[in-house]
């Protein structure tokens, strides 16, 4: 967690990109554009569509990647969006993670992995990668702890053995999060209290010399006074902190999630940034597909400084 809290402060911003493409947040013209280029490639026209929106994703990812580096010290794949696409997909995924890490940028891979013995070893491998080779590059994986000690346990040993991150689910912005995270336990705490407990003692032994361990937790936006009070309870858990911006959450209902320092927090934006070309008026269908791409660029860059100016004036 050391290698992230470095480039936040480099940055000034604690704030991460989420990579979450979809054919809805993908200009149309991109996607066509790579129609006959696709086609030569595919041994089926079956193949093609889901071809066709990998590469255009590719792209997508790209343009964003080169918008905000320099601008924010982290981005966060979503992988649900790419394993979607099969095959192609995935290589997109893999390509995208290699691509922002060559840009500079702290890579998390989103995937909330959850799984026991063997299973979370090799989930856990995405962080360890096969013999010399990494071919995932990521710095960090979300995982959800709802099978215990044992499934998270794997994820803990090869983050220490390779100096990588992991960050567990805890209070989660999702509406329906409370059916189960809000349930009260014998002892009087909640479940996700509990939860947040466990990770704690999960990364007692992996603090840095910046006085958080590698193990970190996600704790939605849109529950600032839970958040605020799991940052007491949680003193040597860094947070990701998903929600901001499209879900609902604000910049003034994070701040209690860091701590005096205006440490222990990163503030994930996926939609608000990467879609924000949608919102900025300035859109056609009849623009060609490197003027989209052009327009996506500079619409994410103003994005992500709005967010990282907002975080900056209530820290």
């Amino acid at each position: 967690m050391d290698r992230l809290i470095e480039a936040i402060a480099e940055t000034q911003n604690p704030s991460v990109v989420g990579l979450d493409p979809t054919e809805a947040l993908v200009p149309a013209q991109v996607v066509a554009s790579f129609a006959d280029e696709v086609r030569e490639s595919v041994e089926s026209e079956e193949e093609l569509p889901a071809a066709q929106l990998a590469v255009a994703y590719f792209e997508f990812n790209r343009t964003i990647i080169d918008a905000v580096a320099g601008i924010v010290p982290a981005v966060k794949p979503q992988i649900a969006m790419y394993e979607a696409l099969g095959p192609a997909g995935v290589d997109v995924y893999a390509m995208t993670c290699e691509y922002a890490r060559e840009r500079g940028l702290y890579v998390l891979a989103d995937a909330k992995r959850g799984d026991i013995g063997s299973t979370a070893a090799s989930y856990a491998r995405m962080l360890t990668g096969v013999g010399e080779r990494d071919p995932w590059n990521i710095d960090a994986i979300t995982v959800n702890p709802y099978l215990g000690t044992d499934g998270i346990t794997p994820f803990v040993d090869a983050a220490t053995q390779t100096d990588k991150d992991l960050f567990v689910l805890v209070r989660t912005s999702n509406p329906s999060s409370s059916e189960l995270q809000m349930l009260d336990l014998a002892d009087g705490t909640k479940v996700y209290e509990h939860v947040g407990d466990l990770v704690e003692g999960w990364g007692a032994e992996t603090i840095g010399k910046y006085g958080y361990s590698r193990v970190g937790a996600v704790v939605g936006a849109t529950h600032p006074e839970e958040g605020k009070a799991l940052r007491k309870r949680m003193p040597h858990t860094f947070f990701l902190v998903p929600g901001y911006g499209a879900q609902g959450g604000t910049a003034a209902d994070v701040r209690g999630m860091f701590d005096a320092d205006g440490s222990g927090a990163i503030v994930n934006s996926s939609r608000g940034i990467i879609g924000a070309w949608r919102k900025s008026g300035r859109y056609s269908d009849t623009m060609s597909a490197s003027e989209a791409l052009e327009l996506v660029g500079e619409t994410a860059q103003a994005a992500a400084i709005d967010m990282r100016d907002n975080l900056r004036a209530v820290l």
